[in-house]
């Protein structure tokens, strides 16, 4: 066996290595701990390419830990989606954490690279792993980190949020237990593969628990990815957390989407008797008013990070109604819009950062204010990642709601999703054109002084300019990008090529 054939754990084996070597380094040794944090994230992003480069043959791989196969032993699972999501993962968190390293937001506290390294070994695993039992270990790894990072630089509103956001979290953890162990009681295993085999077994007498049990996996699911009516944490906590730390949390609700993906074609599909496609009956009515409330945040909240947070609530309501379709068309739409979506939202953390450090007194609220350093490039990034995050022509978001209409057009309820896309949308563009307004145009007295400060380093934009870049990408190679993801929807919505892969093949 060859070291490439190891290359499946190395995105869960580098961020494990690098969070405690930098621990232990970064009182005394600071310099040699930063390079080894951003050379962990370097290497991250080139396994996840090279990882990438590998599923273009289309074919799923698995590995097994310790050589215990499948059903057995620990099994990771290395397909066109997953292998997408790392690659996802490793830009956001790579551009983000040149960003914290740049701006002097790691030293606020001691420990950000640790938990910053351990937050993203636990989206890779999510990612990655092939057992639903795993996917509760590395929910669980998130949530540490995640609130470890929440509370990152003190404060009282923080501390708050953070408590609210763990107490939301246990609940959907206890949750997430006992949907397990409904299943493994049921069918003997928490392999997903070896479940699609099991769940489609299962007699009549299992049937009313076999629902209970797939709809409380979609509720967890569901509270992960903020989705209306379980979506009053984020707001909250994205909007008190430091926009370093919200920037790379823009892509934690996409995990709970990732798992529903993951599991419902593949465990609660057609063959699953009474959990066949369980969430198909809800996933569009609580996708709408997810989508309108987040846009409606949008025009309403007055500030920079809280406007930030509401709209990646407004993406996750719109991404889920392409989702809500379970057709290989509006998912592989979906998945483009989750690209986008992702980047568009730590687009807007990074702005309000930079934006907030250049404005004193006057922070992220959205107020005229005099004149700051960086103002009119502040004001750019910040048009085009409104214009991203709204989706309006050229950029990728348009892309994406564009893919999103043409692939559900004719579907049931096809008529609700494009009156709630093309009216949100609207409302999205009046509340970034007033938001901006306010922030980097509205005239100021000529005599008015120009607000002075320690961070002005011209440094701080190239965070947000690399994501905004990497929307630009996504818009000019939408032809490419589009065929990705409908071969990766296409492999989704074929579950008996995993179980086959899985069960039959090893690593």
């Amino acid at each position: 066996m060859t070291l490439l054939d190891h290359l499946p754990v190395a995105p869960i084996i580098i961020p494990a290595v690098i969070a405690p070597v930098t621990m232990m380094l970064m009182r005394r040794h600071r310099p040699l701990a930063l390079g080894l944090s951003l050379g962990g994230g370097v290497a991250m992003l080139v396994v996840a390419i090279a990882l990438f480069v590998t599923v273009q043959d289309d074919a799923i791989r698995s590995y097994a830990l310790g050589a215990w196969r499948a059903p057995f032993g620990i099994v990771l699972m290395l397909d066109r989606l997953s292998a997408t999501m790392l690659v996802l993962a490793a830009v956001l968190g790579l551009v983000v954490l040149f960003h914290a390293v740049v701006t002097g937001a790691d030293r606020r506290g001691w420990h950000f690279h640790p938990l910053f390294h351990f937050q993203l070994m636990g989206l890779n695993g999510a990612f990655l792993t092939g057992d639903l039992f795993n996917l509760f270990v590395f929910f669980e790894v998130l949530l540490i980190a995640s609130y470890g990072l929440m509370l990152h630089g003190q404060g009282a509103l923080r501390l708050k949020a953070g408590v609210a956001y763990v107490v939301v979290n246990i609940v959907g953890s206890a949750l997430f237990l006992i949907a397990l162990g409904l299943l493994y009681g049921m069918t003997g295993t928490l392999n997903m593969a070896d479940l699609a085999v099991e769940v489609a077994a299962l007699g009549a007498a299992d049937q009313g628990l076999l629902r209970i049990a797939a709809l409380l996996l979609m509720a967890v699911f569901a509270l992960k990815a903020a989705v209306v009516p379980v979506h009053l944490w984020l707001p909250r906590t994205y909007g008190a957390t430091m926009p370093v730390v919200a920037a790379l949390f823009a892509i934690m609700t996409k995990v709970g989407v990732y798992a529903m993906i993951r599991t419902v074609p593949l465990i609660f599909g057609a063959g699953a008797g009474a959990a066949a496609w369980v969430p198909a009956p809800y996933l569009l009515p609580a996708a709408i008013p997810g989508a309108a409330i987040g846009f409606v945040g949008v025009l309403t909240v007055r500030g920079m990070r809280e406007q930030a947070a509401f709209a990646v609530l407004a993406s996750t309501g719109t991404l889920l109604m392409a989702v809500s379709f379970w057709r290989e068309a509006t998912l592989a739409a979906a998945l483009y819009y989750m690209m986008q979506a992702t980047l568009a939202g730590g687009a807007l953390f990074l702005v309000a950062d930079v934006t907030m450090r250049r404005r004193g007194q006057y922070a992220d609220t959205i107020v005229p204010s005099p004149r700051f350093a960086g103002q009119d490039v502040a004001g750019l990034l910040y048009l085009t990642a409104a214009i991203a995050a709204v989706g309006l022509p050229p950029l990728a978001g348009f892309v994406g709601k564009l893919l999103i209409l043409d692939a559900s057009f004719a579907l049931p309820g096809w008529q609700a999703v494009w009156a709630t896309i093309l009216v949100t949308t609207l409302i999205g563009v009046v509340g970034f054109s007033r938001s901006g307004s306010s922030l980097f145009w509205k005239a100021t007295p000529p005599d008015a002084a120009v607000i002075t400060g320690t961070d002005r380093s011209r440094a701080e934009f190239v965070a947000p300019v690399a994501l905004l870049l990497m929307l630009a990408m996504l818009t000019i190679g939408a032809g490419w990008v589009t065929a990705q993801t409908r071969a990766t929807a296409a492999q989704v919505m074929a579950p008996g090529r995993y179980v086959t892969a899985i069960l039959g093949g090893g690593r």
